[in-house]
C-alpha cells in the first residue's frame, strides 16, 4: 500500500468519520440508558427525546410514550452529540493510549454536561434544563464520553478498509 494512501486514511477526514461513528454509538448508548432509566422513575421510556423535543414543539412535546414528536427529540439527540463526536476526534486524532482516549472522552462527556444543561440548555431549551433528572442524565453523559473515547478503534477500521477499486474482471 502506498504512503498517501496511508496518510489520507489516518488524517483528519479519518478522523472525523470515526468520531462521527462513535458519537452516533455513543448518544445510541446514552439515549438506551436515558429511556431505562426513566422506566425506573415509572416514566415513559422516550422522556428523555420528548424533552429534547421541547426545543421545538415547547411544552407540548411533553407527552407520555412514542409520539411524533419524539422523533425530533432523537433526531436532534443524533444530530448534535455525533456532531461532538466528530469534533472531538478530528481534535484528538489518536494521540494517546486507548485508556488515556477514553478518560479523556468520559471528561469530555461530563464537561460537555455540565457546559449544555447548566449553560447553554437554560437559554436555548429552557424546560429541558429544569426538568432533565441530574443523576441519570450525567451517567448518560459518561457513557456517551466513554464510547466516544473508543473512536481510534473506528479509526483503525477506516485504515484496514480497501481503498483500491474493483476491476471490471473482478465483478462477476
Amino acid at each position: 500500500m502506498d504512503t498517501a494512501s496511508e496518510r489520507a486514511r489516518t488524517g483528519p477526514l479519518a478522523a472525523l468519520l470515526a468520531g462521527l461513528e462513535a458519537g452516533m454509538l455513543g448518544v445510541l448508548w446514552m439515549l438506551a440508558w436515558l429511556g431505562v432509566s426513566a422506566v425506573w422513575e415509572r416514566l415513559s421510556f422516550w422522556a428523555p427525546e420528548n424533552l429534547m423535543a421541547t426545543a421545538f414543539y415547547g411544552a407540548g412535546a411533553l407527552r407520555p410514550g412514542f409520539t411524533g414528536r419524539s422523533v425530533s427529540g432523537m433526531a436532534l439527540f443524533l444530530l448534535l452529540y455525533s456532531a461532538l463526536g466528530a469534533l472531538f476526534a478530528l481534535a484528538l486524532r489518536a494521540r494517546w493510549t486507548r485508556l488515556r482516549t477514553t478518560l479523556v472522552g468520559a471528561l469530555f462527556g461530563l464537561c460537555w454536561y455540565y457546559l449544555s444543561y447548566r449553560l447553554i440548555w437554560k437559554s436555548a431549551i429552557p424546560l429541558a434544563a429544569l426538568l432533565h433528572p441530574e443523576r441519570p442524565t450525567l451517567i448518560g453523559h459518561l457513557i456517551y464520553g466513554a464510547v466516544l473515547g473508543r473512536f481510534p478503534a473506528y479509526q483503525r477500521s477506516l485504515a484496514e478498509t480497501p481503498s483500491a477499486p474493483v476491476s471490471p474482471e473482478g465483478r462477476g
